[in-house]
C-alpha cells in the first residue's frame, strides 16, 4: 500500500484540511512504522497540522525522519520514539491532547488480552471530541506478521464506555488474505484531559 492508497483508505475519518472540522489539526500516528499513513495523514490534514508519528523501533524512526523533511502537504511532521502500548513510554511524550489518533496496522500487535486496556488509556489522551482512527485487518487469522488480528467487530468489542459508535469509512482487499479495513469513532464524553 501506498501513501495515496492510505489517503483514499483513512479520508472518510479525517476531517477536511477546510471546513467546521478544520481547527482538528494536532494527531498522533501511534506505530507508524515507516510512515506510509503518517503521510496520508499529513496529506489530508494540509498545512498548519502538526502530526506526531510515533513508533519503538529506531529503524522506523529513521524513516519517519527523513519522511518529516520531505513532506510537502505543509503539515508538520514530529517523529517520536516510544511504544504506544506501555503507558509510561508514551507519557515520557508529553504529547499535548490530541485532536486525533491515527492506529493504522499497528493495534494487531499489542497482545489481545491488552487491546482493550491500550485503547482506553488512548481515548483519554483526546481532546473532547477527538477522533480515533483504526485502520487494521479482518478476515485474516494470526501470523508473524498479525499477531493479534482486530477485525472490525472485535474492534466494537473493544471499544470504551465514552466513545461513540464505530463507523467504518473504507476497505479494500489485502494482499495477503482478508480486507483491510479502516473505521472512526468519536467520544461523546468528555475525556480525562482538556485542551
Amino acid at each position: 500500500m501506498n501513501a495515496s492508497d492510505a489517503a483514499a483508505l483513512i479520508a472518510g475519518a479525517v476531517p477536511p484540511a477546510e471546513g467546521p472540522r478544520s481547527a482538528m489539526r494536532v494527531w498522533a500516528d501511534l506505530g507508524a512504522g515507516a510512515g506510509t499513513f503518517t503521510q496520508a495523514l499529513a496529506g489530508l490534514l494540509g498545512p498548519g497540522a502538526r502530526v506526531y508519528a510515533v513508533d519503538r523501533e529506531r529503524r522506523a524512526i529513521a524513516a519517519l525522519e527523513r519522511l518529516a523533511a520531505s513532506v510537502r502537504s505543509g503539515a508538520i511532521v514530529i517523529p517520536r520514539r516510544a511504544d504506544f502500548a506501555d503507558p509510561a513510554s508514551l507519557d515520557g511524550l508529553n504529547l499535548p491532547p490530541l485532536d486525533g489518533i491515527l492506529l493504522a496496522n499497528a493495534l494487531h500487535f499489542v497482545p489481545a488480552a491488552d487491546q482493550a486496556t491500550v485503547l482506553t488509556r488512548l481515548v483519554t489522551r483526546l481532546r473532547p471530541r477527538g477522533r480515533l482512527v483504526v485502520a487494521e485487518y479482518d478476515g485474516r487469522g494470526p501470523s508473524r506478521w498479525v499477531p493479534a488480528p482486530v477485525s472490525l467487530e472485535r474492534l466494537r468489542e473493544l471499544l470504551p464506555a465514552g466513545v461513540g459508535p464505530l463507523r467504518e469509512v473504507g476497505s479494500r482487499p489485502s494482499a495477503y488474505g482478508g480486507v483491510i479495513y479502516a473505521a472512526v469513532t468519536e467520544p461523546v464524553v468528555r475525556s480525562g484531559r482538556t485542551g
